[in-house]
């Protein structure tokens, strides 16, 4: 949602990277024709997905992913209940006792927020905007740990929104649809995980008194949201041009598919934003640019759902061909829509970011999206490039975000200057505050994946799977090992009994770029690497204790911000990305290519030390270095 600068505030350049300079990926996603079939009207939805672990059935071990889901954890846990309460209380006319949040989250009134020297944010900027992502992400949490207090705040949470259901709060509210979708997606994730009854005939009540307040369609940013506000006679001006109903599909059709009700079909079709965003990219035509860059990012994943939901081809096409789109136009850290909008294709944009803002990938919020669609787009096609992907963001991006704090600070921008610095946002509570804990808990549903045949090993982080195949087998996987500094992952079966099944293992793009290849053993005997689609294969009769090792060469390589200035190049090593902890430097190639590592763990490359974004703290960096 996160908008700090409306379209009109800066300067419109824009860039899409040439399908070349996707290296990071091993090859370019393809752009597909367009298939000219309408979206569906009842379900016909696709029966071969791959499906993902529930959150329950996957162990973080300790380390930066688990820390980070716990932090988030914690923070919410620790919420005054009234506190995220008061903005709908307010707005009901209700009593409503306890401290305000603070930043973003409060209801204030209209003279106040013009009041504030930037009109794109500041105090009030968005009344109750993550409530529902936080009952999302606590129920997430609790199915993903069990912890009772989870579930605990989530029906104390709910016990006290019923009576707050108002369709004051959305009448000449800034984000009707905004805030709608949140509560939508965190209602049915408190049924889904926690079990909560009364959460679907909380969500009835919730549309009851909102839809009357959302537009008739998906309107795009700007004149079609002015029209529409004028024409029920609410205001038209400011914050107010900038609600998103364009990704409400989503959630609407994951209510429908979760059995919340009939009504959340046709409701979630309604909000497809087809004529001028899905069809075109659906026919390979590349609308993104002057469009902001993580709400259009996100509708991509109602595009996906809807193929999911009703098997509507030409939705998926747009997912895939806006996928694509918008990687050919990322940073080498997989980040990308920078001061919030996506680029012009064919221009210099992004190499002019380097020097003109410090706005360089809205990180949590942006890797929310980016890691939803390609775990869609996963499920849908089997394409390893997807997950090389979600690896990219995960590890360069996301995974190093500063920790959200109790007063509401939170990290926002990563910083691809070359000058760059990780630094809170300045107000509190701002979106990234809400899809932060959100997507912590997703970690637990990116690793492994199943179909019938077998398991897929999708991102390599330490962690258990734990499944139970057709035959009652219980079986469990183990990862081990620092496998984004040295290639390596080892992987332990427990399993109740023999059981026979297809092991795939992801084989990144960037591993088969430079002189080794992967390796693979199994219980110490060397076995053939054979890729599917980016998947090692391997199939036999697996028993308890089986180990597998996979061996990956860590390629050291240079990738050029754009066609156009190919001696401006991130480091990357493997997976990650190594940023200079310094400020512009200057080095040669041979010096790059031949960085090595220290004893304190960082990295050396001429007299300049490196280190992963997951890493650098207080420290002024570098993305890009400019070749001597």
């Amino acid at each position: 949602m996160a908008d700090e600068h409306s379209p009109t505030g800066f300067s419109r350049r824009r860039f899409l990277k040439t399908a070349s300079l996707l290296a990071v990926y091993g090859q370019a996603l393809p752009l597909l024709a367009a298939n000219a079939t309408p979206h569906a009207t009842k379900a016909s939805a696709p029966t071969d997905l791959l499906e993902e672990f529930a959150y329950g059935d996957v162990q973080l071990a300790p380390g930066l992913a688990r820390a980070q889901f716990e932090h988030t954890q914690g923070v919410m846990l620790r919420m005054n209940v009234d506190s995220l309460l008061k903005p709908y209380r307010l707005r009901a006319g209700l009593a409503a006792p306890g401290p305000e949040m603070g930043g973003w989250y409060d209801a204030v009134s209209d003279e106040v927020r013009a009041a504030n020297k930037d009109p794109y944010g500041g105090h009030g900027f968005a009344p109750g905007h993550a409530f529902g992502q936080w009952i999302s992400a606590l129920a997430r949490g609790y199915a993903a740990s069990g912890d009772p207090a989870a579930k605990a705040k989530v029906e104390t949470i709910l016990a006290g929104y019923r009576p707050a259901i108002s369709g004051r709060f959305y009448a000449n509210f800034p984000y009707p649809a905004y805030n709608y979708d949140k509560i939508v997606c965190g209602l049915i994730d408190a049924h889904s995980y926690c079990g909560t009854a009364s959460a679907f005939s909380l969500l009835q009540r919730t549309t009851d008194v909102a839809e009357p307040h959302l537009p008739p369609r998906a309107l795009d940013r700007g004149d079609p949201q002015k029209h529409w506000r004028q024409s029920i006679g609410e205001s038209s001006s400011g914050w107010y041009l900038m609600d998103e109903s364009y990704t409400l599909g989503e959630n609407l059709f994951l209510a429908w598919q979760r059995k919340a009700g009939e009504r959340y079909l046709p409701l979630a079709q309604r909000f497809l934003l087809d004529d001028m965003f899905f069809a075109p990219l659906a026919a390979g035509n590349n609308v993104l640019p002057n469009h902001h860059a993580y709400s259009y990012a996100n509708a991509l994943n109602s595009a996906a759902q809807a193929y999911v939901a009703t098997g509507s081809r030409m939705h998926l096409d747009a997912a895939r061909n806006g996928f694509a789109m918008i990687a050919a136009q990322s940073f080498a850290t997989g980040g990308w829509g920078p001061e919030e909008y996506f680029r012009k294709p064919d221009s210099d944009d992004l190499y002019t970011t380097l020097t003109t803002t410090h706005r360089g990938f809205e990180t949590p919020c942006g890797s929310y999206a980016h890691l939803k669609l390609a775990r869609y787009l996963l499920r849908i096609t089997r394409d390893g490039r997807y997950g090389d992907s979600m690896e990219q963001v995960f590890l360069n991006t996301v995974l190093g975000a500063r920790h959200l704090q109790d007063d509401g600070h939170a990290f926002y921008y990563s910083d691809y200057n070359f000058k760059g610095a990780r630094t809170y946002f300045p107000d509190r509570w701002p979106c990234c505050s809400g899809t932060l804990p959100q997507v912590a808990a997703d970690y637990h549903v990116l690793i492994y994946f199943r179909d019938p045949a077998g398991v897929y090993v999708n991102l390599y982080t330490p962690s258990t799977g734990h499944w139970i195949d057709d035959t009652g087998t219980r079986l469990a996987l183990t990862q081990s090992g620092d496998y984004a500094n040295d290639g390596r992952v080892h992987l332990d079966l427990k399993a109740s009994r023999s059981a026979r099944f297809r092991l795939r293992l992801r084989i990144p793009g960037w591993s088969l770029q430079g002189e080794g290849r992967p390796q693979i053993r199994i219980n110490g005997t060397t076995v053939p690497v054979d890729a599917e689609s980016g998947f090692a294969v391997i199939e036999r009769t697996w028993k308890d204790g089986d180990r597998v090792e996979l061996a990956l060469p860590m390629t050291v390589r240079l990738v050029p911000i754009n066609a156009h200035h190919p001696d401006v190049v991130a480091l990357m090593r493997g997976p990650q990305v190594l940023f200079a902890l310094a400020e512009r430097p200057r080095l040669g190639r041979g010096q790059l290519l031949g960085v090595k590592r220290r004893s304190d763990g960082l990295w050396q490359a001429g007299d300049v030390r490196f280190a992963p974004f997951t890493a650098i703290h207080g420290v002024p960096y570098s993305t890009y270095i400019e070749l001597a």
